[in-house]
Parts: C-alpha cells; structure tokens; sequence
C-alpha cells in the first residue's frame, strides 16, 4: 500500500492558497455577476498604444527582447520621470522592465532580503507583498491603514522598525483602499527609513490615477531619498492593458542591478511587442493622461454614490481603482462570508478587505470594490446594491 503524498509545499508558503481575485472573478464568471472584484478594466486603452503593439508585431518583433527590456521603452520611462517629476533617470543603468510590477516587486525583495530580515509595509496591504516577503524567508512587520480615512499611525509606524528592518514597501496610491499618501506621510517614511539605513520598495502603478486634482508625490523626489528608493510602476494600471505585464523599476545603479540579477532567472524577459505600445502610451500628450484620470474619477463618483445609497459607509477614494466599504449596515457581520453570498444576494461581486490583512478584526465588515468599469456597468451595480440596501 503506497503512503500518502505529503505536501511538498515548503513551509514558508502554506496559507498562501489561490489568489482572492482569482477566487471572485471565478465566481463572477460562474454566477453572472458584475465583477467588481478583481481590478481590471471592462474597455481597451488609447488606441495609439494598442496600435503600437500591433505595428510591433506585424514587423516581426516576437522574439524575446533585451533582458532589461527594449531600448525604447528604458528611455520612455527615462523621458516619463523627467517630464512629470523632475527626476534625472539613466535609461541604461537606472531602469528595468520586467513582467508586470508584481515582478518588479518579487525581484526587488528577493534581491535585497536575507531570511530574517524584515520588511515593513502598511496593511492592508497587496496580497503578493506577503507571499513574496515569505518566499524570501523575510519577516513581515506591518503598521495599520484603519477605515475610513486610513490616515498613517505614526506610534505603530515608528514601533515596525527595527535593528532589523532591510526594507519599507510601500504602495501609493493605495491598493485596496484608494489612499494617497501625503507628503507630510511620506516624509515621516523617509525619514525613519533614513534613520534605520532601511531602502525603500515604492509601488506606484496607480500614479497618473490621483483624483479631485490631488497630487501623487514619489517617494524618489524627497530630499535624500533617491539613492535609498527603488521606484515600481506599470503600463497596465495607467493605459488599461493589464494583461500585457509591462512593469518596470527605476532607482540607483546599483538596486537596479541587484534586481536585474535576479529577475533574469524568473522571465528574463517577455511582453516584447507590448513594451513598444507602453512606450508610445508614456509619450502621448498631457491630455490624454488627463482624461484617463477624468473617466476613472467619473467611474468613483458613480460607484460610491451607489454604495451610499445602499445606506453603507464609503471611504472617500483619492485615487487608484477602488473603494471601500462596510457593509455591516446590511447585516454582515463577516465581509468573506458576505462576499460569497452576494453574487446571489443581488448579482455582484467584491473583494473582504481582511485577506489584505494581519489583523482580521479590524477589516471584519469591510468590502473592496473596483471602479474601473464601463458607466453603465457601474450604474446597474450600483442601482443592485441600492436595492440590496433598500431590502435589508
């Protein structure tokens, strides 16, 4: 008789199952529902950016691409950060491409993390912070974003850092909760960052999404923070082609290098025709970004005004593409629960904010849902989740 396969798993990764967006979209799919759960959006981006791609291919360019990615996508990125920040980037030596930000974000941890080292981030946090922090043998200290204005808790901040800390990952804007960090936060970072010699992982692939003119301040531009700042941003978020995985990141020489080294041996490239569209897409004029935050802000308003009219508490998001909610006002009194049942509650799906969370408690009632929908699309999920409201 043949023992049982024991889990061949390592250790450091169970209770990393399937991915919650992979979860609710599967059930969207399955129920019908209007998928608000996973974060992609329902129409194309500028067709001078999908006409790119197609030119690229159509001229042959379908072989694998420079491992740190195409000459001209490296100075798109260069031109980007000069034009919008003011910030002077080597396309050679400051800048890699790499298969989405998730990758950028995995290539930099597990470039700069020993195990044991810690890595400091806000939680809620992206699911693939964990589960990279863990594949590095890394440990994770967080410090609580709390509903509704998920303002910065300056004595838990101050009390992650340690002899230990190797990293800070920070996401900004914020997902899952659509926070834009202030300077005056982000000053706060740096300089405990400085202090504890600590590098800061900056995810910032909602950066041309900030709302109601609010502003999105990279980390890199505070003074003394370039040569400790690893920048991360992406195609996908800003030119609605996420499933391309054009990411990249830029920052000093030499961590560029390091992650260079180690993202050779996870893709070592890929997306070759995609780069040229999202170098054409980080050329197109002031306007076009401009309308691209308009018509994402437009899908928020819709969105949040649903979800208060279904009688919840709605944070107010400043920029990316979501909201949250509780929707403890309905009657639930846990968010996994409530997600589960809502495809047959009233045909739509969102995403428990507490899987971004250490502490489960404080996100028990709390509810994830994307804005980057068609009008029409949110309209009838809003007017579902009214009624859902008006019926509790």
């Amino acid at each position: 008789m043949t023992a049982p396969t024991p889990d061949p798993l390592i250790d450091r990764m169970h209770g990393f199952g399937a991915t919650i967006f992979g979860e609710m979209s599967a059930l969207a799919t399955r129920t019908g529902a209007i998928n608000l759960g996973q974060g992609f959006p329902d129409t194309d981006g500028p067709d001078a950016v999908l006409q790119a791609a197609r030119n690229a291919i159509g001229a042959g360019r379908n072989q694998y691409p420079p491992g740190r990615g195409i000459p001209e996508l490296r100075a798109a990125i260069s031109d980007h950060q000069r034009r919008f920040y003011d910030l002077t980037i080597d396309a050679d030596t400051q800048v890699l491409v790499t298969v989405g930000a998730t990758e950028a974000i995995a290539a930099a941890v597990l470039a700069l993390c020993e195990p044991g080292d810690e890595v400091i981030t806000f939680e809620p946090y992206y699911d693939s912070y964990a589960a990279t922090i863990a594949l590095a043998g890394a440990v994770r200290r967080t410090s609580a974003l709390r509903f509704p204005d998920f303002a910065i808790d300056e004595e838990s901040l101050r009390a992650a850092f340690s002899a230990r800390t190797r990293l800070v990952l920070l996401n900004t804007p914020h997902n899952p909760t659509g926070k834009v960090f202030t300077e005056a936060e982000l000053r706060l970072i740096a300089e405990l960052a400085r202090e504890h010699d600590a590098i800061v992982v900056t995810d910032e692939v909602y950066e041309h999404l900030a709302f109601d003119d609010g502003r999105h301040v990279p980390m890199a531009t505070l003074p003394g923070m370039f040569e400790r700042t690893l920048t991360i941003s992406s195609g996908g978020k800003t030119f609605a082609t996420t499933g391309w995985k054009v990411g990249w990141l830029s920052g000093p020489a030499e961590l560029v290098t390091a992650c260079a080294t180690v993202k050779q041996f996870v893709t070592y490239a890929g997306g070759g025709p995609f780069q040229v569209g999202i170098a054409t897409g980080l050329g197109l004029p002031d306007d076009v970004f401009a309308s691209l935050t308009r018509k994402m802000q437009d899908g928020r308003d819709i969105l949040t005004r649903g979800l208060r009219d279904a009688g919840l508490t709605v944070s107010d998001p400043q920029g990316t593409y979501f909201a949250i909610a509780d929707v403890a006002p309905l009657g639930a009194t846990d968010a996994v629960d409530f997600c589960w049942q809502l495809p047959e509650l009233c045909g739509v799906v969102g995403v428990p904010v507490s899987v971004f969370c250490d502490d489960k408690d404080a996100a028990r009632t709390l509810v994830r849902f994307a804005f980057c929908k068609r009008p029409e699309v949110l309209t009838e999920a809003a007017g579902r989740l009214a009624r859902l409201g008006s019926a509790a």
